[in-house]
């Protein structure tokens, strides 16, 4: 079959950030805007899923009917939480669909090479999250804000997406999750629970979730360059 989605979680309230994050301005487009971009010029991505709020909706139907993007959009409603958004997806995907790759929308500055290098891995070992190491000293503060102790690094890594799988594996997994009533906020914790290992591919480039305003200012400083 050899068919690749990309489901775009494109459907949060935004709560920390105070205003929608996925419709706010980066450098004249809509941060949703090149997150979409990104995947649609990627060679191996066949279609893109949009997971859709009420916030975004009409904007991508907009992008949708001007013929913005080259590849075939499907529209899904968003959960009232993110894995119940991507477990609603995944039963829209062409029966052809075999790699199914998971990306936040609020992520604009994934590069085309990282997205092609995932899914090339997905396709080698059926699990692969986007990540990159922690470098950073890490301490574990208390309630009072006060420091207790340090936490090693070693073998630490911040997860991000896209995070690509196997479409039966990834399926699965969701399928679970939901009728057991449990809680996952990504993919890779919904395949882990299955005891199916995940491997990480290590991210070279800037890959940073727009979460508050002034991630919008550091992501466009990013982008300028």
């Amino acid at each position: 079959m050899n068919r690749t989605t990309a489901i775009i979680v494109a459907a949060g309230s935004s709560r920390r950030m105070g205003f929608n994050k996925l419709t706010a301005d980066l450098l004249g487009k809509p941060v949703l805007r090149w997150t979409l971009e990104a995947f649609d010029a990627c060679p191996e991505v066949n279609d893109m899923l949009i997971v859709v709020g009420d916030a975004t909706r009409d904007m991508v139907e907009s992008w949708i009917r001007d013929g913005v993007f080259r590849k075939p959009i499907i529209l899904s409603e968003g959960g009232a939480e993110r894995h119940l958004s991507v477990h609603e997806g995944l039963k829209k995907l062409l029966p052809e669909t075999d790699i199914v790759a998971v990306h936040d929308g609020a992520r604009p500055l994934i590069s085309v090479a990282q997205i092609s290098q995932c899914i090339e891995k997905a396709r080698a070992c059926k699990a692969v999250a986007c990540a990159r190491p922690v470098t950073e000293t890490l301490k574990q503060v208390n309630q009072e804000c006060v420091i207790i102790g340090s936490v090693e690094r070693e073998g630490v890594w911040i997860m991000e997406t896209p995070q690509v799988f196997d479409r039966t594996l990834l399926s699965t997994a969701y399928d679970r999750i939901v009728q057991e009533g449990l809680r996952v906020t990504d993919e890779v914790s919904a395949v882990q629970h299955m005891g199916v290992d995940v491997f990480v591919l290590n991210n070279p480039s800037p890959n940073p979730k727009i979460t508050y305003p002034a991630d919008l200012e550091l992501a466009a400083r990013m982008l300028q360059r």
